[in-house]
């Protein structure tokens, strides 16, 4: 039998990693896997070799504070995978974490076949990156097209498989008056997956949420969480003592709640592509210490945080980082959309336009699971 070992870092990452291994699936069942992961590897049956909770740090500070752990996660990770012994390493997103695995068991076991999923950003900092690459990654599946000529100059096999949060589901409104008073408007809200962002976002969410039931009394809204950090974010709601918010972590309940949303209010990151395929109008916020973020300035190359608003060279979502991520800026971002129905829909049709221009002709996880399978009989 066949062995795949997969390497998330994040979330984000097990999320990607299971719609491709549900298609794997269907084209060759006899695969042994083994994972880092988490809660949508878990539920394809693929068992974790430690929860994924003990390597989600964000920002350089975090990451410096926690090098030991994370070194010592590394090589523990390395060694289960020499002991696996698979015929694929298949790496998602997290190059801090994932790339480095990555790099070390290739230079073990240079008979383990390296494909890399959500290729390092280039596009925005280290571009010089990619010619280290080059010497333990076999394959390398690009989330956007404008990416391969990076990867192309560096002669790095490639294959430009769009993003799989982009593919087509089911995105009806459906009936959900069983959760929500007839009349109530729904808001959704996204203070990200990583317990570091939940401690910065959740007061600065709630008192937005506070500002907003000041003037308006028919709106209800809806945290997003995952499973691992659903108990952090509903403890911290419930002493709030307000009645029109809800926790939500089951994925299916959280995709029928955001088509049905009328706006959406969210953490920089992936989330924001499936906001905008689901025609969802919303702002971005973000904040991190100010170290991080001196840093991050020193290093990134481009204006904007946001995919939809890099690939535009504008801002077509609004951003609101760091000093402007506050409730009152948020509060009076919302309500300008709310009072204008046209900015809501123009940002929708560029949104659309932008993301039409960036998915796979197929299903991206379907090319992705080819490639992998392919991989498994060279």
């Amino acid at each position: 039998m066949k062995r795949i070992f997969i390497v998330t870092g994040e979330p984000s990452g097990d999320k990607l990693a299971s719609k491709v291994i549900l298609k794997l699936k269907e084209i060759n069942p006899n695969i042994q896997y083994l994972c880092v992961g988490g809660v949508n590897l878990e539920k394809q049956g693929v068992k974790s070799i430690f929860n994924l909770k003990e390597i989600t740090y964000i920002g350089f500070t975090s990451i410096l504070l926690n090098v030991f752990k994370i070194k010592k996660k590394i090589n523990f990770t390395i060694e289960e995978i020499i002991k696996f012994n698979p015929d694929i390493l298949f790496t998602i997103d997290s190059p801090e974490f994932t790339l480095r695995v990555a790099e070390k068991v290739k230079k073990i076991n240079p008979l383990i076949k390296t494909i890399h999923y959500v290729a390092p950003q280039v596009w925005i900092w280290r571009e010089n990156r990619v010619k280290k690459l080059q010497k333990f990654l076999d394959h390398v599946l690009l989330l956007f097209d404008f990416e391969k000529k990076y990867f192309d100059k560096e002669n790095i096999k490639n294959t430009f498989v769009g993003h799989p949060l982009l593919e087509k589901e089911n995105n009806e409104k459906v009936e959900l008056s069983n959760l929500f008073a007839v009349k109530t408007k729904i808001i959704s809200i996204f203070p990200g997956s990583r317990e570091s962002e939940i401690k910065v976002l959740l007061p600065i969410l709630s008192d937005f949420v506070k500002l907003m039931n000041k003037k308006f009394n028919n709106f209800s809204f809806v945290f997003h969480a995952t499973s691992e950090n659903k108990n952090h974010i509903n403890d911290y709601v419930k002493k709030l003592h307000i009645d029109n918010i809800q926790v939500i972590s089951d994925e299916n309940i959280k995709n029928k709640i955001l088509v049905n949303s009328i706006f959406a209010v969210a953490k920089s990151g992936t989330i924001s592509l499936e906001i905008c395929n689901f025609k969802i109008p919303s702002i971005i916020i973000y904040k991190i210490n100010f170290i991080n973020y001196f840093i991050m300035k020193l290093l990134v190359k481009v204006k904007y945080a946001n995919i939809i608003n890099i690939i535009n060279k504008k801002e077509i979502i609004p951003e609101l980082l760091q000093g402007e991520c506050n409730p009152n800026e948020i509060y009076k971002s919302v309500v300008y959309f709310l009072n204008n129905p046209k900015a809501m829909h123009d940002q929708v049709k560029i949104c659309s336009e932008t993301l039409n221009g960036i998915k796979s002709e197929s299903s991206s996880s379907l090319e992705a699971s080819k490639i992998l399978n392919s991989y498994l009989f060279l």
